[in-house]
């Protein structure tokens, strides 16, 4: 005798940017502050504003590479502000 299977459909996917998340708990004035100063940084090295460059100087931040006066947390959380103004300059 054979039971009868059910059909199970899958859940719908929800893509979650982890920069969003971790930018999204550091509180709305922290956060305005490192998309100031992402910004900034973007209009100084990043002119344009293409996404590639945006993302390479995240990259950097985040792989360690800052200088004496910021520490690891701020350096990733100004990369995944960097991070989040690419994925806006990527449309």
């Amino acid at each position: 005798m054979q039971t009868p299977q059910t059909t199970r459909h899958p859940a719908q996917a929800e893509i979650v940017h982890l920069d969003d998340v971790l930018l999204d708990a550091c509180g709305p004035e922290l956060r305005a502050e490192l998309f100031t100063e992402a910004a900034m940084l973007a209009e100084a090295f990043a002119p344009e504003g293409r996404a590639e460059e945006l993302l390479a100087m995240a990259d950097v931040l985040a792989s360690g590479a800052r200088d004496d006066q910021m520490d690891r947390a701020r350096a990733l959380q100004l990369a995944c502000a960097l991070r989040c103004l690419a994925r806006s300059a990527a449309g």
